[in-house]
């Protein structure tokens, strides 16, 4: 910082304007017109901070730096002083004009500050008076006010740190990383009206000095999602959705409609070493108000501990009184290596990185419940996509998903994954009802839960509980197009095309590249009659064999059999070995009926995953009225 300017110094300190203020920095002065804005001096530090950095961003480090040199304080007192400042000046933070807040990075001024006057300037910066950015201030030093010239002397602010999370989510989050694709913050649909008591948890902020935490700072936000899931009567959005929002200043508002939320709990994190800091911050999206505010100091050992305590916070909040009483607190981490490879796990850059470190965290800890089931989540995908073979993928994700059940019998996603892996691999119907209902019963609200209620409603014919669940995936992940990919096929099934039709354009719209989107799109505009505009959507189907399987019914329905039999020719010479009830889905719909039921039979034999959808999918449609389709489900344990 520069020396505080005295009668010696061959400089004086400027004056700016930003906007309708004028700010004199030697004096430490606000004027407005004639009147004189009374600063509190940290106010009026942190003004000049941002003066200083125009039209730069000015970081939460730097500003604890230059506000608070020498002090330990937490990265809330930077968010506390900024809407104080902003109440003097009349500043609003959801339209502001004067600071701007930029979401997990810190603040920027909105105008650019004019420099009003400069006497006694050095001969070098007199030559280049019209300078306007603070940045050229006195001498080419930062600007500083006489409070902040304290400068750096005896600086030792310990950087005191973050917290970490387990979740529960670890599960959903494997399956929709590899699964899905990136998903978009499009704008939702405007909704009607929010309950109050609706929250979202935005992604956590790294706040470490070298930012490399986020695998723990995203945990955070993840295992309190889970925790806050199980307050009675509170609407909590799931990851997907409030993780849209990760790297980007969103207006809370903006975030609170896209979200149908009253509130978002939003935090940082700090790690050094084996200490940990989380500040929390509960806002009310309206207006910006915190219902609290509060920061957690722990060691890394007392992390789920400090989950807790922030869950119950929440609770306390929302006046849900029984949720508190009846919450049970967990105990410190037995390993607290394993709980770290766990989570760098979650944030690993491919497959077998991901089952390598969360195999190697179960090994250190074999109580580990989240790891085991991630790892059953883990080979699930594996299975699904090709990476493992599908019997050692189903052996795998039964194994790990009973060891889960065996450590915890109520850890919901455990249940979840034996639903879904009994209804698309083993095809038994009983096991997979009586999972589900179980993970239902303990965690109805769970996105992992409604996705696999959903596609085991359809499987077996159950179209208005497949609406229903789908309707409230949707809920509370609504910019996820799961909930709406999955809607239109029950849509459909119940003759709500046009309905089908709109929900599948908004999946398409917050992702234009969801797997399979473009093709169950094109299916449902051949199912309304328009087979060009299906052919123009089957062509965008990212997933090569689902393109071909697609323009094989699209010139089918255009009267183009040529066109049609070229696709199935492309599908039979490269996708035959993975995808043959596909294979059977296109001679289905063209009406080839001995053909299709051939590769229903090899599908069986290979136990194609695909063949889940024989019931809800329309291009099987063809084959329905034909007498051996009772049989094929009754092979399958199907009802009719």
């Amino acid at each position: 910082m520069q020396p505080a300017p005295t009668p010696d110094n061959a400089t004086a300190a400027p004056r700016y304007r930003i906007a309708d203020l004028e700010v004199d920095i030697g004096k430490a002065e606000v004027t407005r017109g004639d009147e004189k804005i009374a600063l509190p001096k940290l106010s009026f530090d942190l003004l000049c901070a941002l003066i200083n950095a125009a039209p730069a961003i000015v970081t939460n480090d730097e500003l604890l730096q230059q506000v608070w040199p020498g002090l330990l304080v937490s990265p809330e007192s930077v968010a506390q002083r900024v809407k104080l400042l902003r109440g003097v000046i009349g500043d609003d933070s959801q339209q502001p004009k004067y600071i701007l807040g930029v979401r997990g990075r810190g603040y920027r001024l909105i105008p650019t500050p004019e420099r009003l006057s400069e006497s006694k300037l050095p001969a070098t910066d007199a030559a280049n008076p019209s300078t306007s950015a603070p940045s050229a201030a006195v001498a080419g030093q930062p600007l500083a006010s006489p409070a902040l010239k304290r400068s750096n002397r005896g600086l030792n602010r310990a950087v005191i740190g973050a917290a970490v999370a387990i979740s529960l989510g670890a599960v959903i989050a494997i399956t929709v990383r590899y699964w899905s694709p990136n998903r978009s913050s499009a704008q939702t649909p405007a909704v009607a009206a929010i309950n109050d008591k609706s929250i979202a948890v935005l992604p956590f902020v790294d706040m470490s000095e070298k930012k490399d935490q986020e695998y723990f700072a995203d945990g955070m936000a993840e295992e309190i999602i889970d925790l806050l899931v199980r307050i009675p009567g509170l609407k909590v959005i799931g990851r997907t959705s409030s993780f849209a929002f990760k790297g980007k200043s969103e207006d809370l508002r903006n975030i609170g409609t896209q979200l149908g939320v009253a509130y978002v709990l939003e935090g940082s994190v700090r790690k050094v070493g084996d200490r940990l800091r989380v500040t929390a911050q509960l806002i009310d999206c309206k207006d910006g108000n915190h219902l609290f505010s509060q920061t957690f100091d722990r060691e890394v050992i007392d992390v789920l501990k400090m989950q807790d305590e922030i869950a119950i916070r929440v609770a306390q909040a929302f006046e849900v009184e029984v949720f508190v009483r009846e919450f049970v607190p967990r105990p410190a981490l037995r390993n607290p290596e394993a709980y770290t490879l766990f989570l760098q796990g979650q944030h690993a850059a491919s497959w077998e990185q991901h089952v390598s470190d969360t195999q190697r965290a179960l090994d250190l800890d074999p109580l580990f419940t989240e790891a085991a089931a991630t790892l059953a989540g883990a080979y699930q995908y594996g299975g699904f996509v090709g990476l493992v073979p599908r019997d050692v993928a189903f052996e795998k994700t039964q194994h790990f998903a009973k060891l889960a059940i065996k450590l915890d019998p109520n850890f919901v996603m455990a249940h979840a994954i034996l639903a879904s892996i009994y209804s698309s691999y083993a095809w038994d119907w009983p096991a997979a009802d009586k999972e589900i209902n179980l993970a239902r019963a303990l965690a109805p609200n769970n996105p992992y839960v409604l996705w696999a209620a959903t596609v085991l409603s359809l499987t077996q014919g159950r179209w208005d509980d497949a609406v229903k669940y789908a309707n409230a995936l949707q809920e509370i992940e609504p910019l996820n197009p799961d909930g709406y990919f999955w809607m239109s096929f029950g849509q459909i099934r119940r003759g709500r095309l046009a309905e089908a039709e709109a929900t599948m354009h908004r999946a398409l719209e917050l992702n234009p590249k969801y797997p399979g989107g473009p093709y169950t799109f094109g299916l449902v505009l051949l199912a309304r009659s328009q087979p060009q505009a299906a052919l123009a959507e089957m062509r965008k189907e990212p997933i090569d064999a689902f393109r071909f399987i697609g323009l094989a019914l699209a010139y089918f329905a255009l009267g183009a059999k040529h066109e049609s039999d070229a696709a199935l020719a492309q599908l039979l010479n490269s996708y035959t070995a993975s995808v043959p009830a596909g294979v059977a889905a296109v001679y289905a719909y063209r009406g080839e009926s001995d053909e299709a039921f051939q590769w229903l039979d090899r599908a069986y034999e290979q136990k194609d995953s695909l063949l889940y959808r024989i019931k809800f999918a329309t291009e099987f449609d063809g084959v329905h009225g034909d007498p051996r389709y009772k049989g094929f489900l009754k092979k399958m344990n199907l009802p009719e």
